[in-house]
């Protein structure tokens, strides 16, 4: 059976996934690719670097899909979200491992391009926002490099429900899925407060 969405992280491919499961049985090499709580927030801390954003706040599965919540702790004591990653399973068998695939989006959207649609340099990203003095920060990336393949950030944002727009130029190889990301500065500590993905095909 065909994969239905675009592997964004950790694999590029169902194949990459298979090859993971044979070299992890029966010794359990990186466990952590069979929780979704774990593999969301090996995605934002590790891959897009969101060191702040650093607790998985609700879980929903259903079949072979998953929706994280990722957020942070306020100084209040309270959790605030910053993203619903959207996970499916990946591979073949049992004990597939977890795929990050898009972000469910509420308050901050990315809708262009759609999703799995073919982009070349510069993109034009852009969605909604609602919120109050808001910057924001758009980036393409790439599972082979810990970079940004591309960067535009200071993007003034704000208002109910208000489109926002940037051009990213970018370097990547023609026929790879990318992972567009647009976040939004924290208002209360130097990291992020929400953010939203989507994936592309270059070329």
């Amino acid at each position: 059976m065909a994969f239905r969405y675009l592997p964004l992280w950790p694999f590029d491919s169902v194949a990459d996934a298979a090859e993971w499961q044979k070299e992890a049985n029966p010794g359990g090499h990186q466990p952590w690719h069979l929780s979704a709580e774990l593999t969301a927030l090996a995605f934002t801390n590790g891959y897009l670097q969101f060191t702040t954003v650093d607790r998985a706040l609700s879980t929903k599965v259903r079949g072979d899909q998953a929706w994280v919540t990722v957020g942070y702790r306020l100084p209040n004591g309270a959790d605030s979200a910053a993203a619903v990653l959207h996970l499916t399973l990946i591979g073949r068998g049992d004990q597939r491992p977890w795929e990050v695939v898009g972000s469910e989006d509420t308050t901050l959207s990315l809708t262009t391009p759609a999703y799995g649609a073919r982009v070349s340099s510069p993109v034009t990203a852009g969605g909604r926002i609602t919120g109050v003095d808001e910057s924001l920060r758009v980036q393409v990336r790439g599972t082979a490099s810990t970079a940004p393949l591309g960067e535009v950030a200071g993007i003034a944002a704000g208002g109910q429900n208000q489109p926002w727009s940037a051009t990213v130029p970018f370097a990547a190889a023609d026929g790879t899925v990318r992972t567009l990301v647009v976040s939004t500065a924290s208002h209360i500590n130097e990291g992020i407060g929400r953010f939203a993905i989507t994936g592309v095909r270059v070329g």
